[in-house]
């Protein structure tokens, strides 16, 4: 069984399809059909809720923590110990709430299918913003779709609804609301069993290993904006599945003297900090992975595990020499993160392993870091081209390189031709012009509805000339650039 709130309606559920995403759920099971679905793949927004989840403070106190996600990406065990607030949670008392009222005093719609996505998003903005900020707000609403107002009345009621929060009926119950999802935190491993699917819900990595070693068939469940695709776009079922949201020790950063260890279960939006304190650029690209939606849920281990040629993180991460543990029952393994890719869509990962964490070395004053993200659009695109330089300058040459590309291979790969080109050799225009040539050694890139073999490969060039330019003149703030 697994229990959640949804507004301030408790739900436990045991004998439910483990395949309905909380879209269907609350249109079909709950006839909430306020949330709508416009494309069933998390690239519109117009299925937004929010979920609130049990948090601590500063000061070490229990709050609540709300964040926006896709629901016809999020499957319903993914709720278990949650509050899930849909739309028509917002109205309170006959009244409006504050972004709903901002909506209307700021002519933020019209055709209005739209409109509940984006006012979830706007009720996220204002729980987590201190006043108005036009950054924030363009971020918070970059993965909602509108094709009727041109946005700036629907960012003018941003604008209002951080410039003026009203106390609503979530804080004044929120010390209810602690107390209830305190009530129902889960203590051991829950369930949704329909009786030819399940799903499973480990709370510790010790029991997601044995119940991954008894269900080797099982699917990994984590954020599941990767996974839940097979279901809502190609129709598949998926019999078994094994959440692993609930799993602590996959969703630590500890941070020791020489790395990072981040739990492979660690939503994208948390990793952000600790990425970008050690590699800005790391953390600009990270603001440009998909939407807020989808960071909120989607998972560094998620990314990486999925192997798509095309996920952004994994260039950079093998850039900078990442690692990854492997666990299978009680055996670990630890290997580079670039030998884990072999083939398109195929790891080292053997039978029951999963990603347990990935280390990342600290950054060090003697290597420089870039990266750089080409795609069609700016906010809420998959790359192109994802480019990663890290090197080290001594005395005029090159004394260490790596650099790896997305989008250039059918795995996330080493530019190894490219690298020897550079090594040893002195850090000038003359030498990043063979390494350039270098790169043709490399890939064979291949030319899709995102861009031509000879597009991506000339653009690969383009960023190793960009990253020397910028090298030569630092203060050129350029990094993470999409072209059209």
């Amino acid at each position: 069984m697994i229990q959640f709130l949804v507004n301030q309606e408790l739900r436990s559920e045991h004998a439910l399809d483990p395949n309905m995403t909380v879209l269907q759920y609350l249109r079909e099971h709950l006839g909430k059909p306020g949330t709508k679905e416009g494309c069933a793949s998390g690239d519109c927004g117009a299925c937004t809720v929010v979920v609130g989840e049990l948090t601590q403070d500063e000061q070490g106190n229990d709050s609540l923590r709300y964040r926006s996600l896709n629901s016809c990406l999020t499957f319903v065990s993914s709720l278990h110990g949650k509050q899930l607030i849909s739309v028509e949670g917002l109205k309170h008392q006959g009244q409006l709430h504050s972004v709903q009222q901002a909506m209307a005093d700021c002519h933020g719609s019209q055709c209005g299918f739209c409109t509940p996505g984006f006012v979830m998003s706007l009720f996220a903005l204002q729980k987590n913003s201190s006043g108005p900020d036009l950054h924030q707000a363009q971020e918070a609403l970059a993965g909602n779709l509108c094709r009727c107002t041109g946005y700036r009345p629907i960012l003018d009621a941003a604008e209002q609804s951080c410039r003026q929060p009203c106390r609503d009926q979530f804080d004044a119950q929120q010390a209810h609301t602690i107390s209830r999802l305190k009530a129902i935190t889960p203590t051991q491993t829950g369930e949704l069993n329909s009786g030819d699917k399940r799903c499973l819900v480990p709370l510790t990595v010790a029991d997601l290993a044995d119940l991954y070693s008894s269900h080797p068939e099982a699917r990994l469940l984590a954020g599941g904006t990767d996974l839940a695709l097979e279901v809502t776009q190609f129709h598949k079922t998926l019999p078994v599945m094994i959440y692993v949201g609930h799993v602590a020790e996959l969703k630590r950063i500890e941070k020791t003297p020489s790395h990072l260890e981040i739990g492979a279960a660690t939503p994208l939006t948390d990793c952000y900090g600790a990425l970008h304190e050690e590699y800005p650029d790391f953390g600009d690209l990270l603001h440009r992975f998909a939407s807020l939606q989808i960071r909120n849920q989607g998972t560094l281990g998620g990314n990486i595990g999925n192997a798509s040629p095309i996920g952004d993180s994994p260039p950079l991460l093998i850039a900078l020499d990442a690692q990854i543990v492997l666990r299978q029952g009680e055996r670990q393994r630890t290997m580079a993160l670039e030998d884990y890719f072999i083939d398109y869509r195929i790891t080292a990962r053997q039978d029951s392993e999963f990603i347990e964490k990935i280390i990342v070395p600290r950054a060090t004053s003697d290597w420089a870091f870039r990266a750089y993200k080409v795609s069609k659009r700016l906010d809420d695109d998959i790359s192109a081209v994802c480019a990663a330089f890290n090197l080290s300058i001594e005395n005029g040459a090159v004394s260490g390189v790596r650099i790896a590309f997305g989008g250039m291979a059918a795995i996330p790969k080493r530019a190894r031709a490219c690298e020897a080109a550079l090594r040893g050799k002195p850090w000038n225009q003359a030498a990043i012009e063979r390494a350039c040539q270098a790169l043709a050694e490399d890939f064979t890139p291949l030319s899709d509805f995102r861009a031509s073999k000879e597009y991506r490969l000339l653009t690969a060039q383009n960023l190793l000339r960009k990253y020397f330019i910028e090298q030569q003149t630092p203060h050129i703030e350029t990094r993470v650039t999409a072209y059209v």
